[in-house]
């Protein structure tokens, strides 16, 4: 989905002043920050307990056939489906759920019933629409009846029901459990809302509509071993969780269209002119932008087939969870080879109209995907399909398997950043197949994660990302008006879904990769979970068990805090003492030093510096969450330093924890998170001495002696 989170900071960042930290609500405590108990269950047969899929994992597989007709007038799709659904559960099924989500567009569906009266992208905004599956025959086949019948297929019509945004299928007999076998057709239409979530629908152009494609054809829901059947309806902001298997799509448009779709197109000899397969050819082995279809192209007669009115397009992709597509007569095309690690190509490709021809937007367009794909790939987990394919339209941004959905008007930093975000999300969450119905911070904020360390990869740094001030954004991430990251995308305002969803994960990545575990040692957790739960189903203790068990650092101190509840962090200096005047303190440093001594060669102790200073810093922790301390001291003579304690300092701490500091020269300053990293939510204590104007500085120099 789009990152159009950012419009969503700015708007709060207006008033967020008045969204002030819950300090006095957030009360730290160190047994319920450390405390065992984070994980309420242990490992099981398909769910190790070290974040890996259990000796025993399962999970069911769909294949597809489908055949899809556009009426181009009418906006209107006819459409049969043959499901293969493979039943590799332990349990008999006596029925099956399937997702009917264009029943979301339905004016009495239970997603338009609670959709907010202004600002919300779901539904067919401004349009004055009924829509919905119009489903006419359901009827199945079993695999063992096929068998005993000698391959005689003989279906039976079955019964359904269909509640709002899905559809249970009664069956004649039980499915059988481990490899079960049922042959499910259905036959469905349905009308496309020229808006339709922000993830479908139709754009008006000078040269002709585009149709994008989505949440097209009924889907059938995930049975697992966590919830059984998966069966919360659509409501337009949680989004998917699907099933994996193999796709065979036959799309009937227009002669005059040009058809993108998910994977590979098995008949490019039908659907393209000679000279367009040249160009193609072309395009496969060059690193450079080629153009397949021209801007001047666009309506003249030679550039499609001349020999027909309509054209089947036959496209197939494997081990994907869903597939999409777009048509349109509008189109210029594009594409260029994508370099993968194995030495294996794949292609890129463009679609957009003449509106969007410019250099400072859709021209660069493949540039984007290439470099996105090629990122990604050498990072995490090399991308597996044939093509990736970016398609301008009405919608702000939205992803799929192999092709993705982005604004028309998308241009420079801002059609980078959406291109780079939806092809992201093939690792989260086509690759990696997480509940986004129940958890969409695995999916999108794990891919705003990622983007930000692809953004200052590409063209070395041309749209680079300055280094967030999480001072300033932590008034936005943690306040009364918030929910926890935990809660599911349907159970949010919707205004705060952006931050929630997005923004505040990836931030709590980027927070525990560059000052809990350190990048090489992130990275190697991060790509194991990627590589552990590749085209299966993780929840997240999975996640959270990999982290874990890979980096060998226990961090339920950091999930409770900063995932599952809406806790500040707010760290301070609470004070700086010259513990020479401290007989106690003195004596216990003495020992402290003269032990430390005791470890030195002969000539590093006759050539040792003995410190001058002896300080005690008091450091306090107000806030709720525990996060590293990083501290940095400043010194008379002009020099720095900087120590860094790790959030385990306030393990045994309610409010304060003191640390000494032995120097050669007098401490002027301490600074409490200099870089702004640490999501602290009050700046005013991260300083001493507070004032430091000349004369108050002295008198306070004058009050320590």
């Amino acid at each position: 989905m789009n990152k159009y989170f950012y419009l969503l900071i700015c708007s709060i960042m207006l008033f967020s002043t008045s969204l002030t930290a819950q300090d006095e609500a957030s009360v730290y405590d160190y047994n319920l920050a450390f405390g065992h108990g984070f994980y309420s269950k242990n490992g099981t047969a398909t769910r190790s307990a070290s974040g890996k899929p259990g000796h025993a994992y399962w999970q069911n597989s769909a294949d597809y056939k489908i055949n899809i007709s556009l009426d181009e007038e009418n906006k209107h799709f006819t459409g049969s489906e043959v499901i293969t659904y493979t039943n590799n559960s332990p349990d008999e099924l006596d029925f099956l759920w399937v997702q009917v989500d264009q029943n979301l567009f339905k004016k009495d569906s239970r997603g338009n019933a609670i959709i907010p009266l202004s600002g919300s992208r779901n539904g067919a905004k401004g349009q004055e629409f009924d829509g919905g599956y119009d489903i006419g025959k359901v009827s199945v086949f079993y695999d063992s009846d096929r068998k005993r019948r000698k391959d005689a297929r003989r279906k039976v019509n079955v019964k359904y029901d269909i509640y709002d945004t899905r559809m249970k299928i009664l069956l004649p007999k039980p499915l059988a459990a481990n490899g079960g076998k049922i042959y499910i057709n259905i036959d469905f239409s349905f009308t496309s809302p020229d808006y339709g979530s922000d993830r479908m629908g139709v754009l008006e152009t000078k040269n002709g509509r585009i149709f994008n494609l989505a949440q097209w054809y009924p889907r059938m829901c995930v049975y697992d071993d966590i919830s059984g059947w998966n069966t919360l309806p659509y409501l337009g902001a949680g989004e998917f969780y699907l099933e994996y298997g193999t796709f065979d799509v036959h799309i009937n448009s227009p002669a005059d269209h040009l058809v993108v779709c998910s994977g590979e197109l098995l008949n490019p000899e039908d659907v393209y002119t000679d000279t367009q397969l040249k160009r193609l050819e072309q395009a496969a082995k060059s690193d450079e932008t080629v153009l397949i279809r021209s801007v001047d192209e666009i309506n003249d007669p030679n550039s499609r087939p001349q020999d027909k009115d309509r054209l089947t397009w036959k496209f197939r992709i494997e081990n994907s969870r869903d597939v999409a597509w777009s048509s349109s007569k509008a189109f210029i095309m594009d594409a260029a080879r994508i370099n993968l690690p194995s030495g294996k190509k794949s292609m890129a490709i463009s679609v957009y109209p003449e509106e969007s021809n410019s250099m400072d937007s859709w021209a660069r367009s493949t540039e984007y995907t290439k470099a996105s794909i090629e990122h990604y790939s050498e990072k995490w987990l090399e991308y597996p399909y044939p093509a990736a394919i970016n398609v301008a339209g009405n919608q702000g941004g939205m992803e799929y398997p192999g092709i993705v959905f982005c604004s028309w008007k998308s241009k420079n930093e801002r059609l980078w950043g959406v291109t780079d975000h939806e092809f992201g999300h093939i690792w989260f969450p086509m690759i990696v197949g997480s509940n986004e119905r129940l958890h969409a911070w695995m999916d999108e904020g794990f891919n705003t994660f990622i983007n930000s360390l692809s953004t200052d990869a590409f063209n070395d740094g041309e749209y680079k990302e300055r280094k967030r001030n999480m001072h300033r954004f932590s008034g936005m991430l943690v306040n009364d008006r918030m929910e926890p990251i935990a809660t599911p995308p349907d159970n949010l305002k919707e205004r705060n879904l952006g931050l929630l969803a997005y923004y505040k994960p990836s931030a709590g990545l980027v927070m525990l990769r560059e000052h809990v575990l350190g990048k090489e040692r992130f990275d190697e957790a991060f790509t194991a979970y990627i590589k552990r739960w590749a085209y299966k189903h993780p929840s997240p203790d999975d996640f959270f068990r990999t982290m874990e068990n890979v980096s060998g650092e226990e961090l339920s101190w950091f999930w409770r805090g900063w995932f599952f509840t809406t806790d500040v962090v707010d760290m301070g200096v609470a004070g700086v003492e010259d513990i020479k005047k401290f007989d106690d303190d003195m004596r216990y440093f003495s020992r402290y030093y003269t032990n430390s001594l005791r470890n030195l060669t002969p000539d590093d102790f006759n050539n040792r510096k003995e410190p001058k200073k002896f300080y005690k810093v008091t450091f306090e922790k107000p806030g709720g969450i525990p996060m590293p301390l990083i501290v940095e001291y400043s010194y008379a003579d002009g020099t720095k330093e900087r120590k860094t304690y790790p959030a385990q300092v306030w393990r045994k701490s309610d409010h304060e924890v003191s640390k000494y500091i032995a120097t050669d020269k007098e401490i002027v300053g301490v600074l409490v998170d200099p870089d702004n990293a640490t999501a602290d939510i009050n700046k005013d204590n991260n300083t001493w001495p507070k004032i430091l104007e000349e004369n108050d500085f002295e008198k306070f120099k004058k009050q320590q002696d």
